[in-house]
């Protein structure tokens, strides 16, 4: 079973816990979106989507990641040969935490400059592959129109607080059911929790703990506690914390840096 992913890719994050949680072994392979890695021919040929992660088990491939985690919830009960209750409410918390789309909510707290750099670089590399592989054009066409409907839509105030307003909403309904039970789907910590958590890294990231963790009580202790489990400390803490973190910071800064530097001369 191989993994395409990245440490940073929040949906990434999310099935790499999962993968942790059920102990299910697997190769990985790092994917850089910020580089144009996930826009290769290779990578394209087999996801036309170039999002993050893809997940592979022989012939099968995945591609989101709540689809993802529920095929390994499938596999554990397979490989275990346990008949576990269907639990409606896990699905449920699934499918609310797979609603929200972090992708605006990013982009409009990245610094402007950041944002415009890596956009106008992923629009060259998109151009570039449309010449070397023309049988894909048509597909790489299409994630050029993405990319410039993209900057069209972080400019729109409406959307960006259509995208805060969604994610306090999500937050305020987790404060909820915390004041209840200790994980998001009762007393156990399952799937739910691992969609969930990356979105609290994700916040953590952006600096913006203050305004959407700390408000909630029941949230930040909650995530106080998830911090402890070997999946989180395995799929984000390391890349948090560290020279794990400059590292994966540092070689993207240098790959772009030197890219810049090339078209200059």
């Amino acid at each position: 079973m191989q993994l395409y992913h990245h440490p940073y890719s929040l949906d990434s994050q999310k099935v790499r816990m999962a993968l942790e949680e059920k102990g299910i072994d697997y190769t990985s392979y790092h994917v850089n979106p910020l580089t144009g890695k996930n826009m290769s021919v290779d990578f394209f040929r087999m996801n036309p989507s170039a999002k993050l992660p893809v997940f592979q088990n022989g012939a099968h491939v995945i591609y989101r990641a709540i689809d993802i985690i529920q095929y390994l919830d499938r596999l554990a009960v397979h490989l275990s040969g346990e008949i576990p209750a269907v639990n409606t409410e896990v699905h449920q918390w699934m499918q609310k935490v797979d609603a929200w789309n972090p992708k605006m909510f990013t982009l409009t707290h990245t610094p402007v400059k950041y944002r415009a750099f890596v956009s106008k670089f992923i629009r060259r590399v998109l151009i570039a592959r449309m010449a070397e592989a023309p049988d894909l054009a048509s597909m790489y066409h299409v994630k050029l129109r993405e990319a410039y409907e993209t900057e069209d839509k972080v400019k729109d105030p409406e959307i960006m607080k259509q995208s805060e307003e969604e994610l306090s909403k999500l937050l305020d309904d987790v404060e909820a059911q915390l004041s209840k039970t200790k994980y998001l789907a009762g007393d156990e910590f399952s799937p739910a929790d691992s969609m969930f958590i990356p979105i609290l890294a994700r916040i953590t990231l952006l600096d913006l703990d203050e305004e959407y963790i700390s408000c909630r009580p029941k949230i930040l202790e909650y995530y106080n506690l998830v911090k402890h489990r070997p999946s989180y400390k395995i799929a984000i803490g390391k890349y948090f914390n560290g020279w794990k973190k400059y590292r994966s910071l540092f070689k993207t800064s240098f790959f772009l840096c030197v890219r810049t530097l090339l078209r200059r001369y």
